[in-house]
């Protein structure tokens, strides 16, 4: 056994050093080497591809109330083009916005992304530059947080953050949290500086197929500050809970 390993020892230090990152053109060409790798780089994850996703639409029967957000990318791996869109409402609209955003990936978990969202609901709106950051924090948490600045300068921002437990291979219960904060108040919004609202979800999915998925949940809502005596002023409640069902679904 010592022989042997003695052996191997000798052999790894006698091993003359590589002259070049990439040993094969050492034998063959290396215009036709880097057209492999190219080509490699390409059937393994470097060609153009596009997904639409609808993660969440729910109602709640009860209420008449709904919600939704979805996204559609296009582009590679590194570089690619994303908009997204959520909003809610009982009945009608009562929050509605679309994002445009180019994303860059920044390492093997995470991109940065930068773009405008436009506010689409009744009332006053705002037209917003936009930058975040989205990705895959450990223990398979995903994490997507981003920053507002209006054009009427205002400053805010939003955290989300969930993960799926898989009960089976098809029953995925997922808790969900966002929070959305800003740096001022704003008596044209009906929001104040700090925290103006938090939504917290629990949601139970059935995979029928791994692309479309039906899901049974529970939602709860609340606002703060100026906002939750904005909506005490309109006839809302502050704080709300709903029973939802919804689908999941991406192509």
């Amino acid at each position: 056994m010592k022989a042997a390993i003695a052996c191997l020892l000798l052999l790894v230090c006698a091993s003359p050093a590589l002259a070049q990152e990439h040993a094969a053109e050492a034998i063959y060409p290396a215009d036709r080497m880097a057209a492999a790798r190219r080509q490699l780089a390409e059937e393994h994850g470097g060609m153009p591809w596009s997904k639409a996703e609808l993660e969440l639409a729910e109602a709640n029967p009860a209420s008449g109330g709904y919600a939704w957000q979805a996204r559609a990318s296009i582009g590679g791996d590194i570089n690619r083009w994303v908009v997204k869109s959520e909003g809610y409402g009982d009945r009608q609209v009562d929050h509605a916005e679309v994002q445009a955003l180019y994303s860059k990936a920044i390492g093997p978990y995470f991109n940065f992304e930068a773009g405008l969202r436009q506010d689409l609901e009744a009332g006053p709106r705002r037209t917003y530059a936009t930058l975040g950051l989205e990705g895959l924090a450990p223990y398979g948490i995903e994490v997507e947080g981003a920053v507002f600045l209006s054009q009427k300068g205002e400053a805010f921002a939003r955290l989300e953050t969930w993960t799926d437990f898989r009960l089976t291979q098809r029953l995925i219960l997922q808790p969900r949290v966002e929070v959305n904060l800003a740096a001022q108040r704003s008596a044209e919004l009906g929001l104040g500086g700090g925290l103006n609202d938090a939504d917290a979800g629990l949601r139970l999915r059935y995979a029928a197929k791994p692309e479309l998925a039906p899901y049974v949940g529970v939602t709860w809502r609340r606002k703060f500050g100026l906002a939750a005596r904005t909506a005490r002023a309109g006839g809302e409640a502050a704080a709300d809970t709903r029973a939802v069902v919804g689908l999941s679904a991406w192509f």
